[in-house]
């Protein structure tokens, strides 16, 4: 099997090395979120909130990560220190995460969700970017095995915070939590700093030395990427998927404790089974979209599941529904690094930093709305309705994949 992936990808596991210690690194910053929304049914219990006030807070998430755009990308392809600037992502957010912990309100929730939404925004244009550089013949496969680690996060997470909240509070499981984001922070800088310790495996970029842009060289690339049309109708696309996947992170969990009743270790079982989905569904269909192309993959994807999404609340059974969430997740995760794929193929390599800042920008902004609107469908006409909502989300963003052409590689 591991002979057949390198002859697939045209990369021996040496040389896989910094997509892999990026991809941890990329978990960690999912492991932050993750552990947020298992929290969020323990935290809404706590201070006595309604949905709709519990979706403020992936709300104010979305909103700073859609702030955080207006710069992140620039600073990452100005400077061009992608690998630095990925682990001072890792620290703030694991910063505001264990600071978190010491919350008794709402107020101090909402100020540490700002960093954290941060976070966000500033590790997927440094760390994607670095990425489709560094290896830019098996852009589907390396940015498949990043957000492997994504998932990884999500799925070890619920776990993790599902059976410290079964001793604990909600309160000190963030603290607790926190701490491996730090060691992860410090591992991926030593390795990746700069100094080719990462860089021996035949790897075109020597560590973090990808060139920065001057000012007037950056204002240039960035005009010619926002006159890009099917650069922005992938993002357009990836907006309206955002909308769904995001609310799904967020309501799943509600709707698994409120109207399913399970338990919190049955709820960190269920999210963990939407990751293993991910997991396996995302270095295939990266892989196959550098052979295929990015399109049918994408395709393929939002279709099934926008199907998969409005089935989620007629089933009530815990291990049937476990199982309808694992291929939800093989539907929904196999699509994330074909986008991202296909986002890079179509912009500068120098300019991708920015062009990923666009991208997750336009997601934040949409998915800003999803929680509290959410919400309110759900305090009015119940979760079940909200689940018909996402899969509409869905629907849309397979009609603007069917519109987009193909593309073809400028980088």
């Amino acid at each position: 099997m591991f002979a057949s992936i390198e002859q697939m990808t045209g990369l021996n596991w040496k040389g896989q090395g910094p997509a892999f210690l990026v991809a941890g690194g990329h978990g960690a910053t999912h492991w932050i979120m993750a552990t947020f929304y298992v929290l969020v049914p323990f935290i809404r219990e706590d201070l006595g909130l309604s949905y709709a006030e519990a979706g403020i807070f992936a709300s104010v998430f979305f909103i700073s990560s859609f702030a955080a755009n207006a710069g992140s990308g620039a600073l990452v392809d100005i400077t061009g220190r992608r690998v630095l600037l990925q682990a001072i992502s890792l620290v703030i957010g694991g910063g505001a995460l264990f600071v978190m912990g010491l919350a008794e309100g709402i107020w101090l929730i909402i100020f540490m969700l700002v960093f954290i939404g941060a976070t966000n925004n500033l590790w997927h244009p440094a760390a994607i970017s670095y990425l489709a550089e560094r290896f830019p013949g098996s852009r589907g496969y390396v940015l498949s095995i990043h957000t492997l680690g994504a998932s990884f996060g999500d799925m070890i997470a619920p776990l993790v915070a599902g059976v410290l909240l079964m001793w604990t509070t909600w309160q000190t499981t963030a603290a607790v939590c926190a701490v491996p984001i730090f060691a992860m922070a410090v591992v991926l800088y030593m390795l990746l700093d700069g100094r080719g310790r990462a860089a021996s495996a035949g790897d075109k970029v020597d560590g973090d030395a990808i060139g920065g842009l001057s000012i007037g060289d950056y204002i240039k690339g960035i005009l010619n990427v926002l006159r890009n049309g099917a650069f922005l109708g992938i993002c357009l696309m990836a907006a309206f998927r955002s909308m769904a996947q995001n609310g799904l992170l967020f309501f799943l969990p509600l709707l698994m404790l409120d109207d399913l009743g399970f338990g919190s270790i049955l709820l960190g079982v269920a999210l963990t089974s939407l990751q293993v989905g991910g997991m396996i569904a995302g270095p295939v269909a990266g892989t196959l979209s550098d052979r295929t192309g990015r399109r049918p993959v994408v395709l393929a994807g939002l279709a099934a599941t926008t199907l998969v999404i409005a089935v989620v609340p007629a089933i009530t059974v815990p291990m049937p529904f476990m199982v309808l969430l694992l291929f939800l997740g093989f539907t929904l995760f196999a699509v994330r690094p074909v986008v991202h794929s296909w986002s890079m193929d179509l912009v500068p390599k120098e300019m991708g930093g920015s062009a990923i800042s666009l991208l997750f920008g336009a997601q934040a902004g949409f998915s800003t709305l999803v929680p509290i609107v959410g919400g309110l469908i759900a305090d009015i006409w119940g979760l079940e309705t909200v689940f018909i909502a996402l899969a509409l989300c869905m629907g849309i963003a397979t009609s603007v994949a069917y519109m987009l052409p193909p593309g073809k590689r400028v980088s």
